[in-house]
This record gives structure tokens, sequence and C-alpha cells, in this order.
């Protein structure tokens, strides 16, 4: 597409661009432009071609790649908080005994406060959209809203709560809909088939379906859990999933590492748009046996986005290192270093993730029509060069500290790594004074009881 003359928003020239063509493939357009006006890609043309256009602001990219922005697709951002607080536990310890006594002292301000960190990590870290799956979560917007990145958000629900979860859930989710000029859409958030039972789940799939609502649940997260479950009940919890009706609905799966190869059939014939968010820092550390089944995902056409979980259980919230841990740990749970290449494990950074939060056709790809999230990457360090292969010096060489800029909906929201839309030094300060109160777990109180 040919730029007009008329001012732009923004251009961006001097780059390498990461593009898809008509097959999705990757590749690089070099010494491109890109072209941003209201808040979408115009046009990703040469860098000559955009030396005579007008534009309110210039960034001379020379040296750096311009790629989508990265999309964290599952996460609770507010549990930053809680960074090295339960550390080197097993999964049912780490909840009873330290996340959920503490979660029950949680109140408002902690999650906002918690979730402006966690944004402005982010954003350092190239990530310009993010799925949140928690509670308290009109705080979470508002941080949202003025921060100015974009979020897939859900009020998580325990059955325990009884059915004032489920509606303050779709509360939240009807009320932000379309919120922050567009930038954040949202999600019906059953916790899991552990906490949530099947009358809750097959509730909230005729909620979905009413109201054209996506749902994000955690689900077959670890093997012990799919063994319970066929255990107690004789089914998987992907058949929970299935005989609910969750699975014709358009479903984003945290986790996933419990998938047997008797639910991949199940997905295959699901009605809905499925999708799987992997976190793979989180399974190392909780010595989880599997992984995220990518591959046989893959062929049975449900998309893998890229993930972190939350900050408690790995420790950061940089998707950039999970990018890069997904294609090591693929290559060595199938034995084939020819799987994941680094062109598979940038389409899962891009496009995956985009379809992943159901936004596959507005974000994932820079091009004309596209919304104009995009990262760029310095690499002219020493550990990056030299460049000899652009896609694996991405994602085997390059870091998440590597993002120069981050931009979103054409908006700065980072230059040359100063934040300017948050401040940093000012929430540590004040996230600091609450922890001790955030922290007590002398009440001997918890807010479920993780038993599988």
């Amino acid at each position: 597409m040919t730029p007009s003359p008329v001012e732009a928003d923004l251009i961006i020239t001097g780059c390498a661009v990461l593009v898809h063509d008509d097959h999705e493939r990757i590749g690089f357009e070099e010494d491109a432009a890109i072209v941003v006006r209201d808040g979408l890609v115009e046009a990703v043309t040469g860098a000559a071609d955009a030396g005579g256009l007008a534009a309110r602001e210039r960034i001379d990219a020379r040296g750096q790649v311009a790629m989508p922005g990265l999309v964290n697709c599952h996460t609770h951002a507010p549990m930053v908080a809680l960074r090295g607080v339960a550390e080197d536990l097993p999964t049912e310890e780490w909840f009873n005994d330290v996340v959920w006594p503490i979660e029950s002292n949680l109140t408002e301000k902690d999650v906002e406060l918690g979730t402006r960190l966690a944004c402005a990590e982010m954003i350092r870290g190239g990530v310009t959209c993010f799925a949140d799956h928690y509670f308290a979560m009109d705080a979470v917007a508002a941080v949202v809203d003025e921060c100015g990145m974009r979020a897939h958000l859900g009020e998580a629900f325990f059955s325990s709560q009884g059915p004032q979860g489920r509606e303050k859930s779709l509360e939240f989710a009807l009320r932000h809909r379309g919120g922050a000029g567009g930038r954040i859409t949202t999600t019906l958030a059953p916790h899991a088939p552990y906490t949530v039972d099947d009358a809750d789940l097959a509730a909230t799939a005729a909620l979905a379906r009413e109201h054209g609502l996506p749902v994000h649940i955690h689900a077959a997260e670890n093997r012990d859990q799919a063994d319970t479950s066929l255990a107690r009940h004789g089914r998987t919890p992907i058949d929970v999933l299935a005989a609910t009706g969750l699975l014709d609905t358009d479903l984003l799966i945290a986790h996933g590492t419990g998938i047997l190869d008797r639910d991949l059939p199940v997905l295959e014939r699901a009605g809905g748009r499925i999708a799987v968010a992997s976190a793979p820092r989180g399974y190392l550390k909780f010595a989880w046996p599997d992984t995220t089944p990518v591959r046989a995902l893959y062929d049975i056409g449900v998309p893998v986005g890229l993930a972190t979980d939350g900050a408690a259980s790995n420790n950061s919230l940089d998707v950039w290192e999970s990018m890069a841990l997904t294609a090591l740990i693929q290559k060595s749970t199938q034995g084939d270093p020819r799987w994941l290449t680094s062109r598979q494990a940038l389409h899962h950074a891009t496009l995956q993730s985009a379809r992943a939060v159901g936004l596959g056709d507005e974000l994932g790809s820079i091009a004309p029509g596209r919304r104009a999230d995009i990262i760029l990457v310095d690499l002219t360090g020493p550990h990056t060069q030299p460049v000899h292969d652009l896609a694996a010096t991405l994602v085997h060489s390059a870091r998440s500290a590597d993002v120069r800029t981050t931009i979103v909906d054409g908006r700065v929201l980072m230059r040359d790594r100063e934040l300017l839309t948050l401040d940093v030094a000012a929430v540590v300060g004040e996230l600091g004074e609450r922890l001790p109160a955030l922290l007590d777990r002398s009440h001997g109180k918890r807010i479920q009881e993780y038993d599988t």
C-alpha cells in the first residue's frame, strides 16, 4: 500500500521489519519504514520512499528490528507483589501454604499497585497486550486505561463464591468490553475445573454464547490434575470442558501440560475457537514432568500462544524468555533439533499469540490495517553480533532488555528504554509499605483449597 502524502502520526525509518507472507511464513524487509496513522499501520515501505513524507513524530530505528508487540497470553499481573515469596515448593504447598493464604488479604489497592509494576515490566520487555485472569479486575482495567497497554481481562471466580462469583465475572466483562478506547477486550473467567463445578461451567458456557463472550480458564494444567480427574471422575479436565459446553465457546486454556493423547480428538472436534497459553518457565520450576504439547496441538489446528503466568510462580513477566524456552524445550521433548525453528517460535510469539486472545485479525503482524502495536529491538550489542540469521538472533541471542521502544495503537509508551506512562519508583515505594499486611498469614485463612 502506498502511504498517503497527508501528514502521518508516526514514521519509523531505517529498520528491518518482521513481516508475514501470504502463507504466514516469517521474513524480514531490510532498510524499511513503517507509516502509522490513526493507531493503524498504513504502510510498510522502503526507508528512502518515506524520507519525504511528513509526520508529527519520527523514530530513527537504524540497527533495530521492528516486530509486532508481544502478547502475554496468560498472566496474573498483580501477583508481581508475590515475586519470590513462595519458592522451591511443590504445587500443592505453593497454593495452600503460601499463595492462597496471602491472597485472602488482597485489597483493590494491592491489585492496582501490582498491576502498575507489572505493566511497567511488560512494556520494558516488549509486551503490548496481556491476558489477565484475577480478582478486583476493575483496578486492572483502570491501570490499562491509564498506561496505554492493550489487555484481555477476566474477573476470576470459584464455585465456593456462590452464584454471585459468576455474576460478577459477567458484569465485569460486559461493563469493560471495548474499554480504554477499544484496547480492552473481556472474557468470562472461571478459575479451573477443580474449583468450579460442572453446573457453574455449563452456566458460564451458556452466558458466553448469549453475550458473545470468550472464556479464559486454567485446565489440564499438569499431569497430576489429569490423572486425579480420571481416577475420581473417569474423565479428564478436557472431557469436563467438552461435557459442560465450554469447547463450543471461544476458549483460552491456560497451560495444558496435562493434555493427554486421548484429549486431542476432543479438542479437534470442538465447536469453538480453542487456544492454549503456554508458560514454560513455571513448569520447569514446579518440576512438572510434561510441557504443553505444542506440536500435537499444532497438528490439530489449535494455536499455542506464549505466556508467563504470574510472577509468583514464574518470577518474571518476560515473554521473550518464554519464546526462547518454548523453542528449546520443544527440541528437547521431541528429540528433534528441527522443531521448533526460530521462525516457528516467532510465529508463536506473533500471530499465534494474537489469535489465542481473539485478536488475530488486528494484532500479530505489521501490515496495512493492523493495529500499530510495534516494538523496536536493538541488535547492535555484542551479544547479538554478527547477525547471520536474523530470526535465530531474535529468538536465541536477543533479550527483552534489547527492546528500545514500545508502541501501542501508535502511541509511544517507552522510548529509548524510558517509560513514559508509569512511575516505577513511586509504585515500588507505595507497594513496599503495604507488603507486611499483604504477606501476613497468621490468620490461617485461604481463599481456596488445592486438592488435585
